[in-house]
């Protein structure tokens, strides 16, 4: 499936493109990532263990980045194995810098197969998104940390009202542990179960 998106992030271009190469912020993207190390410029070997089901599957394989220009775009390329299937798919990413902010913009195709294709097209695209939405979203807050003042009045002493501002540390999503994918399967089939019980409520009347 392919799926594409953008992050408008206060940075220049140049701390961008070196936070895109930068081995230790692309393994905090990566959800359920046990090890994430360094082959090349280029390559690097990548482990990921996530709960499918009943079962805990690790993905093990490389990552690769290509058509390399430099501050601008690269295309970041990976494939896993696994017990239970694998998976493979690339992302074109690309930065554009107007007016000190940059935004960046990806293009995503992911592909799978083996046990974990039979889950089905549509719950698999879900998670596919689920997981790019992730990946993205999570280097934005590595990168571009959002903070908000929130203002609100403290009474003194001799009750006089004082603004207090005080720093709330927002993310743009929220970290996903190494069961999220078990989680996703089980919301499916319990709304899978209950739109069967209601179809056969209303045929049974």
């Amino acid at each position: 499936m392919k799926l594409s998106g953008s992050y408008k992030l206060n940075v220049s271009k140049e701390n961008v493109w070196k936070a895109l190469n930068d081995p230790n912020i692309l393994k905090q993207c990566i959800p359920g990532c046990e090890s994430f190390d360094k082959e090349s410029d280029t390559v690097f070997n990548v482990a990921a263990t996530n709960q499918i089901g009943p079962m805990n599957a690790t993905f093990s394989g490389t990552v690769t980045l290509s058509d390399i220009q430099k501050n601008q775009s690269y295309t970041l390329s990976g494939e896993g194995q696994s017990s239970v299937g694998f998976a493979n798919g690339k992302a074109v990413v690309t930065l554009i810098e107007e007016n000190k902010i940059t935004k960046l913009s990806y293009e995503v195709d992911v592909n799978v197969g083996g046990k974990i294709a039979q889950l089905g097209s549509r719950l698999i695209d879900g998670v596919a998104k689920k997981m790019s939405d992730y990946f993205f979203g999570r280097f934005a807050d590595l990168v571009d940390p959002i903070d908000e003042v929130n203002k609100f009045e403290k009474g003194s002493e001799i009750n006089e009202a004082t603004n207090v501002n005080i720093k709330v540390d927002k993310k743009r999503v929220k970290e996903l542990k190494s069961n999220f994918l078990n989680k996703y399967i089980y919301s499916f089939l319990s709304i899978v179960i209950l739109l069967i019980v209601a179809i056969y409520y209303v045929v049974s009347r």
